[in-house]
């Protein structure tokens, strides 16, 4: 029922604030550029301007189990580079049992390798170190150091309408002897209602490795479909603090049937430093 009823909400929103979209446009861009980094499931290609820091809480519900993660990412004296964290939590309610616990941490770094031009797009790879602090047994985490990384495309296309585009893949460097490689694709498309609300759909494809007890690599090949929205509250004179809040129904497909889940986001962007 959270489900349906998240995609009720989105478009009762929609509907709603789409009477006022055609009121005068406010002086400093186009609406496209209203919010900004502050997907779901797809990364975006901006970097935190300096002495500017964003706090990121995310719930996703799939199938019975729930995850969440919170992220903090934080300028390294410009925006050409830009440091993070990734801390998870899982509450797992499959196979009868009923684990939960903190899952593996991800260290980030990611390069502001092209700012966006009125042609050219936003490219900002990224690089993660994973660290084993989840309890495998639990099934929280997986037992092994690792690295992801991941190629984000980012290009406002027009004044509200921007793209976004990630590779990447995930190698574990020890799994019962075996090192398991998960690649994936994905893309979005994000409409700007008004400059404060926004609509998206999102799409990953991944091809997620396993390493069973006999040392063999299985592969489960998902695609994952996400409507959604956000909205942003803004308080310039509180170090320009941007609240973005955010809520999406993923539906996501394999050999089995289709899996429909739920995603909450909320952000808190602001300056820190003068």
């Amino acid at each position: 029922m959270l489900d349906f009823g998240l995609l009720e909400v989105a478009a009762f929103s929609l509907a709603f604030l789409a009477c006022f979209g055609a009121r005068a446009q406010e002086a400093d861009g186009p609406p496209a550029k209203g919010i900004q980094d502050n997907s779901f499931l797809i990364e975006e290609a901006y970097n935190q301007e300096p002495g500017v820091v964003q706090h990121i809480t995310a719930a996703q519900k799939q199938g019975r189990d729930w995850f969440l993660t919170f992220t903090q990412e934080i300028p390294l004296g410009s925006q050409d580079h830009q440091f993070s964290y990734t801390l998870p939590y899982s509450f797992l309610r499959a196979n009868g049992r009923r684990p939960s616990g903190f899952g593996d941490v991800q260290v980030n770094y990611r390069y502001q390798a092209q700012y966006e031009t009125d042609v050219l797009p936003a490219i900002a790879p990224r690089f993660s170190l994973i660290l084993p602090t989840g309890n495998s047994f639990k099934g929280v985490g997986e037992g092994s150091h690792g690295f992801d990384t991941n190629f984000a495309f980012s290009k406002v296309v027009s004044d509200r309408v921007t793209l976004h585009a990630n590779v990447g893949w995930t190698t574990l460097l020890d799994v019962n002897g075996r090192r398991p490689t998960s690649p994936s694709i994905g893309a979005s498309a994000v409409y700007a209602v008004t400059r404060d609300f926004n609509v998206l759909f999102e799409a990953v494809a991944e091809s997620q490795a396993q390493v069973d007890e006999t040392s063999r690599i299985t592969r489960d090949n998902t695609l994952t479909l996400s409507p959604g929205f956000r909205y942003a509250l803004n308080f310039p004179n509180l170090a320009d603090l941007q609240v973005v809040m955010g809520a999406a129904a993923p539906i996501t497909l394999s050999k089995q049937k289709p899996d429909y889940g739920a995603f909450l986001y909320l952000s808190f962007e602001h300056k820190m430093l003068k």
